[in-house]
């Protein structure tokens, strides 16, 4: 028997990447299965971004709804509103993603069979036969870095809002990712704070996003595995913050035997491999004050990074 069709709302938060948005909303209009709506959460945006999407017609569509926030509000901040207000409107299920994502014709579709209201559900984000992001897989505790390796549905550690599929079921248990964290770490303590009510994380693998490749490699030291992102300094500023909250909130001692000295460690590969290495090191001694102090929200531009 077929599942009954569901409210679908797709969420796509932008900033400052018109060309890139108007890729990731046409791949949408040509899914095979689609959504009851797409909401674009605007986040300030600088670059004529709304004006483009009223001259190219997209506005005058009856499902495409925009909301325009007055300041930007970072990934986190986007994506809680438009979160927030697509339960609101009715929505079953929540489907996310960046600007820069270009769901393949039956992403939609693929992620749909898996779905149930218990559990959180991703697309698998590739990069022609690479995943774009590094994906560790439960069962096998493996990390894979191919398309191929990712089975149909398999339960993972935590996904990326980028194809990020979400009940109101969980929306009323968990609420909503946490604004504050800007950018970097939202949607890994979003999935953690899922999992702590008994929600699991399944990747469907042949439901597959169309997304840049993370920039990655991985040092080994002391016998732990540490990925490493290259990232410009304001970038770094956030990571290590986030991380830092992260860990105080669901690691307990491991914040100071595991969290710190990996942190450590990428801030020794940032200044042998980075640019800007005096930036660097301010990026990650800021990160690190506000992420003790839990300093959040946005506050890059206060620390001029």
């Amino acid at each position: 028997m077929s599942k009954p069709l569901s409210n679908i709302i797709v969420v796509i938060v932008t900033y400052n990447r018109k060309t890139l948005l108007l890729k990731c909303l046409s791949s949408l209009r040509v899914q095979t299965i689609q959504p009851s709506k797409i909401l674009i959460v605007d986040n300030a945006s600088t670059d004529g971004t709304v004006e483009l999407l009223k001259t190219k017609g997209w506005l005058d569509q009856s499902n495409i709804q925009l909301i325009q926030l007055k300041e930007n509000t970072g990934g986190a901040g986007g994506f809680a509103t438009g979160m927030q207000y697509a339960f609101e409107q009715g929505a079953d299920y929540v489907w996310m993603m960046d600007d820069d994502a270009v769901p393949h014709l039956t992403a939609l579709e693929e992620i749909m069979r898996h779905a149930t209201p218990e559990h959180i559900y991703g697309s698998l984000a590739v990069n022609g036969e690479d995943t774009a992001w590094a994906t560790t897989l439960l069962v096998e505790n493996k990390t894979v870095h191919l398309k191929n390796q990712v089975p149909e549905l398999v339960e993972v550690q935590s996904l990326p809002f980028l194809g990020f599929l979400t009940s109101k079921e969980i929306y009323q248990s968990i609420d909503l990712p946490d604004a504050s964290y800007f950018i970097a770490a939202d949607d890994a303590e979003y999935c953690m704070r899922a999992q702590h009510a008994g929600h699991k994380i399944f990747v469907c693998g042949q439901s597959q996003i169309e997304h840049p490749k993370s920039e990655r490699y991985e040092a080994h030291v002391l016998g732990k595995k540490i990925t490493y992102l290259n990232l410009v300094p304001w970038k770094r500023y956030y990571d290590t913050r986030n991380r830092l909250l992260i860990a105080k909130k669901y690691y307990g001692f491991k914040l100071y035997t595991q969290t710190v000295p990996s942190l450590i460690v990428r801030l020794i590969i940032a200044l042998r491999s980075e640019k800007d290495r005096l930036k660097q090191l301010k990026a990650f001694f800021t990160g690190f004050y506000d992420g003790v102090f839990c300093n959040t929200g946005k506050r890059h531009d206060k620390w001029d990074l």
